[in-house]
């Protein structure tokens, strides 16, 4: 926090003039319930090196410590409005909302709490199953999750380990959701896994990301069988096509249906309704206020 000059606290700004996006203050602190650490230290890397022994081999300590490979998390971009209705009078009420970009920050240790430790293990595990470090791309800490974004190549395999790692045994697949930042993001399509360990009352996320031209992402149906609809509901709304699935099919609309609708770049009116012969309009057209 700055003072400025009448004697009020304003928000830090970062190094591009901009206030810390959401999650940033949250990477530094934390909560406490079941789910989330219940005490967070604070200090540098070097000295949370000093005091968690190390976990594997030289490689895997570099993955622990410091991020490796591009940032895949996304770079949004502002957004303006509810449906991003421009030049024709937005009747939803909220034509004057802006929303910043959300840019994800990477935490450095210590996490805090139970988070250490599962990455500890996650890393010790991927160096036994030959898991190269570069595919843990970033890790963030925010809202009293941990988030592991990993490249999309090593998947399965990262899947099996969570799940039968005697020190991370995430048992359950909780949800698995598609994102989508929308046009002139890189690797605007996401999916996000939430993993339970049954065993340790613990959560984590992990989360990859891939092009819209190139949306092909390993299945989990093998590991997680409650991935079977998920997954599917995923490729619907998003478009995202999940390889290796049995059976990927339409889950909510119509198998013929063209398109997927919660896609960033999907239209928001003037689609046929099915059965009906009638048409949605457009929401800037559905009423007006004289």
């Amino acid at each position: 926090m700055t003072e400025a000059t009448d004697g009020t606290e304003e928000p830090t700004k970062n190094s591009g003039g901009q206030s810390p996006p959401p999650g940033q203050m949250a990477a530094q602190g934390g909560a406490t319930s079941v789910d989330s650490p219940a005490s967070v230290e604070t200090g540098t890397t070097s000295e949370a090196s000093a005091k968690t022994p190390a976990a594997g081999t030289d490689v895997a300590s570099t993955a622990l410590h410091e991020p490796t490979g591009p940032r895949t998390a996304p770079v949004g971009v502002e957004r303006t409005g509810m449906f991003g209705v421009h030049g024709s009078g937005d009747t939803s009420g909220f034509g004057l909302l802006v929303s910043a970009p959300y840019i994800p920050v990477p935490a450095e240790r210590p996490f805090g709490g139970y988070f250490d430790e599962v990455a500890d293990a996650l890393t010790a595990g991927m160096t036994e199953r030959s898991i190269p470090s570069a595919a843990l791309l970033q890790t963030t800490v925010a809202n009293g999750e941990i988030t592991f974004y990993f490249a999309r190549d090593h998947l399965s395999a990262l899947f099996w380990l969570v799940r039968d790692d005697p020190s991370l045994r995430f048992e359950l697949a909780s949800s698995i959701s598609g994102v989508d930042y929308g046009p002139g993001v890189p690797r605007r399509l996401h999916v996000v896994y939430e993993l339970t360990s049954m065993t340790y009352r613990r959560r984590i996320r992990l989360e990859v990301a891939v092009d819209v031209d190139d949306p092909h992402v390993p299945s989990a149906v093998a590991t997680y069988p409650t991935a079977d609809w998920q997954e599917r509901e995923a490729w619907d709304m998003f478009g995202i096509i999940f390889d290796g699935h049995p059976g990927l099919t339409r889950i909510l609309m119509p198998d013929d249906w063209d398109g997927h609708p919660q896609r960033k770049d999907y239209p928001l009116g003037g689609i046929p309704v099915e059965y009906k012969g009638a048409e949605i309009p457009a929401p800037d057209t559905r009423r007006s206020y004289s």
